[in-house]
């Protein structure tokens, strides 16, 4: 072996100097299922969490860790020229965004609660103020302390005690999600040396304020699977279990109710949805579940008064409003308050003393509803925009008749609300501030509709520069994700300005596995429609250039995780449409993943895209999957972004398709892979480290573009 890692150093640093990517032969390794032998001939790349965190490095560790930085080096020394542009281009970012910024403040409990960044600093520092705002500052956490010394940090899950006193927060240092649970005595500003290892990191605090329930995960699949209760200040080891996921296709968690009466565990899987409920004032009394498993009936629960508000699924495949009191909550006491409509979808709602407010998606735009229910006043906000995002702010306080909300479009950067739900008046609370100056006016967004083949609408969401729109065609970049049911809502970004300003459109396309036009957009990209996703993705990108907007030699396509799928995919499909793509954190190697319940997260996956062990599902991915599609062909330039340590996409899912990608590439286009080795699926931690990539990924568009600066 040793031998081996010679003659492989050797090479790299052969391949190196000519400015080429290492080598990936190795021995093929060999799967076969329903009759069917696949052969993956990159199987080795794959490493232990073991593996990757020793200090020491076996050999075959540290082979693939020399290959990863092969790529690495490979992508820095093809790109150097752009290296100056690069840092530009972070300046650029990171000089818009407000270096001392502060968050809305928000009541809690006699408290006023918010965050606020420092200049120089990357984490934020959260605070709160005692009753007033005018009262003096408690810094409760400041993250950059803490960040201190690692690579990578984030807090999860934080939750302050009923009396106050108590913080209970989350660390990762990793980026693999796996949390330590801390608890900081708010009066005298000790953390206490006892912490809960191996959780999600949030806890739900009982009303006794010295009891916590938490959710431990499983260290191979890095499923959630337990529930346990803990007395602040003992031992974990010693902790009672009260809950056990016995089905891997959930995940559970457990939270406290916004009334306070309830500690509530949930169980959700890609269909199912199920939960446990316990009085917040018996912290030692058994959990008793709300209403029995279904089958695909997915539910929220929100807890007033003597009663539970439900949105549900069941017989309402866009939702309806229901309640149930509180002590007969089995579904047969369930009685309809909004019903199932077929043109609008139920998103979710937040309850006051005398009003509910409904966030729903109608005509594919995200809007919210206000429910007077003593006057019976029902009506919508008006936010005078044609394509926008609006949704439900922080509201912990039920006595109240202001809703806070957020609202954002692709012209408007995000903005917070404060809206009297009786007398209709609205106060701008805070926007978004753009370093530099921002005129809203200089930008146009708009909304198109492509055409699939079964004469599906496709929405299109799309913004440029007013003074750069010719009638040519123009550089674009098509984002979009597509799966889960999770729709990408048209919003600002000040990120975004640095394409817009070099004259890029930016469009996003409202693809099929979105819930874009409700639950039935959903299934219709999912399982075995799961090529609409992408088919969806084809006709916007041909539908833009048919119109002229841009033509294949401007167009650049881009995607992450599951949307990284969606770019692999199409560039199998339909190569010839794209000047260049880029797929971050990419999910490519379907098939094997999917059959392997070991890997963290497959067998929650199920029911989105189906179970390979079945050969219809098998069959299914196999034709679509972006890893066993690769053939000899002419590929668009790509540059794929990736984390060793990412616990949703294995990190080699996108190295073990460069790798293929290589060994079929023909023509003259590049391919470049950027591993980040100290970060996971969200990139770096940090407020400005992660902008890195972005510029990265910018200058490589604008290099192909003839941009130089």
């Amino acid at each position: 072996m040793k031998h081996l890692i010679l003659i492989f150093t050797l090479l790299l640093s052969a391949c190196m100097q000519n400015q080429s990517p290492p080598d990936a032969t190795k021995k093929p390794h060999e799967m076969t299922i329903h009759g069917d032998t696949r052969v993956d001939d990159y199987y080795w790349m794959r490493l232990s969490d073991e593996q990757k965190s020793a200090k020491e490095k076996d050999s075959h560790t540290q082979e693939v860790v020399d290959y990863i930085d092969g790529e690495n080096a490979y992508t820095q020394k093809r790109l150097k020229h752009t290296e100056k542009f690069q840092n530009d281009l972070f300046d650029e970012i990171v000089g818009r965004i407000k270096k001392d910024d502060e968050s809305v403040p928000y009541l809690d409990n006699g408290y006023y609660y918010y965050t606020r960044f420092e200049k120089g600093k990357e984490y934020v520092i959260h605070c709160r103020k005692k009753e007033s705002l005018d009262a003096a500052e408690e810094v409760i956490l400041d993250e950059n302390k803490l960040a201190e010394g690692f690579d990578y940090f984030a807090i999860g899950g934080m939750a302050v005690s009923p009396d106050n006193q108590w913080l209970a927060f989350g660390v990762d240092t990793l980026s693999r999600r796996f949390y330590e649970i801390h608890f900081k005595d708010l009066k005298t500003g000790k953390v206490l040396k006892q912490t809960i290892e191996n959780t999600t990191g949030g806890v739900a605090w009982a009303n006794d304020n010295e009891t916590v329930f938490y959710t431990s995960k499983n260290k191979i699949t890095l499923l959630s699977e337990k529930i346990y209760r803990h007395k602040v200040g003992s031992d974990y080891k010693n902790d009672a279990l009260v809950y056990t996921e016995d089905d891997e296709s959930y995940y559970i968690g457990v939270y406290r109710s916004k009334s306070g009466e309830y500690i509530i565990i949930y169980n959700s899987s890609t269909l199912v949805s199920d939960y446990h409920i316990l009085r917040a004032d018996n912290p030692e009394g058994g959990f008793k579940n709300f209403s029995p498993r279904g089958t695909k009936h997915e539910y929220g629960i929100d807890h007033y008064e003597d009663k539970f508000y439900i949105v549900t699924n069941w017989e309402a495949k866009n939702n309806r409003l229901m309640e149930t009191p509180e002590g007969d909550t089995d579904m047969s006491n369930w009685k309809e308050v909004i019903a199932h409509r077929n043109d609008v979808h139920l998103l979710g709602l937040e309850i006051f003393k005398n009003h509910l407010v409904i966030s729903e998606r109608k005509d594919g735009l995200r809007g919210l509803r206000i429910i007077n229910q003593k006057t019976g006043k029902d009506e919508y906000i008006d936010f005078g925009e044609a394509t926008y995002t609006a949704s439900i702010s922080v509201n912990e306080d039920f006595n109240t008749n202001v809703l806070r909300y957020s609202y954002t479009s692709m012209v408007t950067p995000r903005s917070t609300y404060d809206y009297n739900m009786d007398s209709g008046e609205k106060i701008l609370m805070k926007q978004q501030e753009v370093v530099g100056g921002y005129d809203q006016e200089a930008y146009h967004s708009e909304r198109l509709y492509a055409t699939a083949d079964d004469g599906q609408k496709v929405p299109i969401s799309l913004v440029y520069r007013k003074d750069s729109k010719t009638d040519n065609p123009q550089n674009l970049l098509l984002y979009a994700y597509g799966s889960y049911g999770y729709t990408m809502d048209p919003s600002f970004s000040s990120t975004r300005l640095s394409l817009l300003d070099r004259g890029f459109v930016f469009a996003i396309a409202h693809v099929r596995g979105s819930q874009i036009y409700g639950r039935q957009s959903y299934d219709d990209g999912k399982m075995l429609k799961k090529k609409n996703t992408f088919t969806d993705f084809i006709h916007v990108g041909k539908y833009l250039v048919s119109v002229g907007v841009t033509t294949p030699d401007q167009l650049f396509c881009q995607g992450g995780s599951a949307g990284g799928l969606l770019i692999g995919a199409v560039v199998n499909m339909a190569p010839e449409l794209w000047k260049g793509a880029i797929a971050a954190v990419p999910f490519v190697d379907v098939v094997t993943t999917m059959l392997d319940a070991t890997i963290p997260l497959t067998s929650n996956e199920w029911d989105e895209w189906g179970n390979p062990d079945q050969k219809v599902y098998y069959d299914y991915m196999l034709s679509y999957s972006p890893y066993d599609q690769v053939q000899d062909r002419a590929f668009p330039n790509m540059l794929v972004t990736s984390g060793f340590f990412d616990s949703q996409v294995q990190y080699w899912e996108p190295l073990k398709w460069m790798a293929k990608l290589r060994d079929h590439w023909q023509g003259d286009n590049d391919l470049y892979l950027h591993m980040n080795m100290d970060a996971g699926h969200g990139g770096k931690s940090g407020r400005f480290r992660r902008y890195h990539e972005v510029a990265l990924e910018y200058a490589f568009m604008f290099d192909l573009a003839g941009i130089k600066k």
